[in-house]
C-alpha cells in the first residue's frame, strides 16, 4: 500500500483517496477488533489526550467532519498547497475558501496552513508578491506555512538546474515567516523507494508502478534524495529562528537513526508522522519506543487523511476514524497490530510521552493550533 502525496496528471489526491478507501477495507478494519462498544472505547481514550492531528486535507464543509472532530475531541492543521500539476491544487482556491469554511464549521478547531507559491521565483518582486499573501493569510488566521516538495523534485531555473529548499530566492520569505513566529511544514523529498529500482515488498511499490512519471528511478536527471535533504539541512541552519516540521518523518522513513541524528543538530527541528505510521511499524518496535522516549519533545503526530470535495463522505471519514484507532492502539496499546506489509507489537508509550506525541508537542512547535 502507498500512502504518499505524489501528484498525477489527472488528481494526485483522488486517486490517493482511492487507495486509502481501498486499505480502510483491509489492513486497518482488519488491525481492528469489531464492535461499536471497542470503537467508542478507543474514541473515549483518544477524547481524553486531546488529539490534533497536525497534517490533513479537509475540504467539504459538511456536519459529518464536525460530528468526527466532536466524537475524537480532534484538533488539527488543515493544510493548503501549491502544484501545478494536480488540478484542484493548481492555485489557492477554491482549497482556502474550503478550508477557512472547515475552521468555520468545527468553531476553529481544524487551524489551517498556508502555503509557498514558489512558480515565479525568477521573476522580479517573488519575495515581496509570496510575502504580501502570506500575511494576508496571517491576518485571516492562518497559523503555519508549507514548502512543498515541488521545491527540489520539479522547479527548475532558467539554466536547467533544479531550485532545491535552500535557494536564496526563498531567503527573504523564511525572514518574513520568521518575524511572523509561524511553523514551516517541509514536504522536502519522498520516500528512498523512489529513487530505487522497483521493489514489490515496498509500501510505494503500487504507485510508483502506476505513475513513473513520478518515480525517480526512471529520472537520473533529477536531484538525489540526499542533495535534497542536505539542502532542507542547510535550510534548518540557514534559519534557525524559523521553527520547521518535517512532514512525513522528514522523508527519513525507512531509519529513525537518520532523524535523530538531525535532531541532535537542528534544534529549530521536529517531525510529523504523516502518512508514514506504517514505516514505523516496519522498524522493531523496542528501537521506535527508544526513538520516541528519547526524543519525546520532538515528533507531532499528524495522517495525511484527505477529504476533498468530490469524495464520498461517509466512506471517507470511516477510514480516518480507522486509522486514528489503529494508530492509538499502535502507539498506546502492547497487543499486536496489523498493517498493510505484516504485524508489529504495540509501542505501550508512558502516558505523558502519548500526551506529548497527539497533543503537547503539536501546541508547541506549531503556536496558534490549541
Amino acid at each position: 500500500m502507498n500512502l504518499m502525496n505524489l501528484p498525477d496528471r489527472v488528481s494526485l489526491w483522488n486517486w490517493l483517496r482511492a487507495i486509502v478507501v481501498v486499505a480502510a477495507a483491509t489492513s486497518l478494519s482488519a488491525a481492528l477488533p469489531r464492535g461499536r462498544a471497542d470503537d467508542d472505547r478507543i474514541a473515549s481514550q483518544l477524547a481524553e489526550i486531546e488529539p490534533i492531528d497536525t497534517h490533513l486535507h479537509a475540504y467539504q464543509d459538511v456536519p459529518a467532519v464536525a460530528d468526527l472532530f466532536s466524537r475524537f475531541n480532534l484538533r488539527a492543521l488543515n493544510i493548503t498547497l501549491i502544484d501545478d500539476r494536480d488540478p484542484f491544487a493548481k492555485s489557492m482556491e477554491p482549497q482556502w475558501s474550503d478550508a477557512l469554511a472547515v475552521r468555520r464549521l468545527t468553531k476553529g478547531r481544524a487551524s489551517v496552513s498556508t502555503t509557498i507559491d514558489p512558480y515565479d521565483f525568477e521573476k522580479p518582486g517573488f519575495a515581496a508578491r509570496v510575502n504580501k499573501r502570506l500575511n494576508a493569510d496571517f491576518d485571516a488566521g492562518a497559523i503555519a506555512v508549507k514548502l512543498y516538495k515541488v521545491v527540489g523534485m520539479e522547479l527548475k531555473k532558467k539554466d536547467g538546474t533544479y531550485v532545491l529548499p535552500d535557494d536564496p530566492a526563498f531567503g527573504p520569505v523564511f525572514d518574513n515567516i520568521a518575524a511572523h513566529h509561524k511553523t514551516v511544514v517541509a514536504h522536502v523529498a519522498e520516500p528512498d523507494s523512489c529513487w530505487k529500482a522497483p521493489d514489490p515488498k515496498s509500501p510505494d511499490y503500487s504507485y510508483y508502478n502506476a505513475h513513473p512519471e513520478e518515480y525517480a528511478y526512471k529520472h537520473p536527471e533529477w536531484p538525489t534524495k540526499e542533495a535534497i535533504l542536505a539542502a532542507r539541512d542547510h535550510l534548518l541552519q540557514l534559519h534557525p529562528n524559523v521553527k520547521i516540521v518535517g512532514a512525513h518523518l522528514g522523508s527519513m522513513e525507512v531509519d529513525v537513526d537518520q532523524i535523530a541524528q538531525r535532531f541532535d543538530k537542528y534544534q529549530n527541528f521536529a517531525v510529523d508522522t504523516a502518512a508514514r505510521v506504517d514505516y514505523l511499524m516496519m522498524q522493531k518496535p523496542e528501537k521506535i519506543r527508544a526513538f520516541l522516549i528519547k526524543y519525546q519533545d520532538r515528533v507531532v503526530y499528524g495522517t495525511d487523511n484527505v477529504l476533498y470535495p468530490s469524495d464520498k463522505t461517509e466512506d471517507v471519514l470511516k477510514e480516518w476514524a480507522a486509522r486514528y484507532e489503529r494508530d492509538w492502539r499502535y502507539f498506546s496499546g502492547d497487543a499486536d497490530v496489523q498493517f498493510e506489509e505484516g504485524t508489529t507489537k504495540g509501542l505501550h508509550l508512558p502516558k505523558e510521552v502519548l500526551r506529548k506525541l497527539y497533543h503537547d508537542n503539536a501546541v508547541k512547535w506549531i503556536p496558534g493550533i490549541d
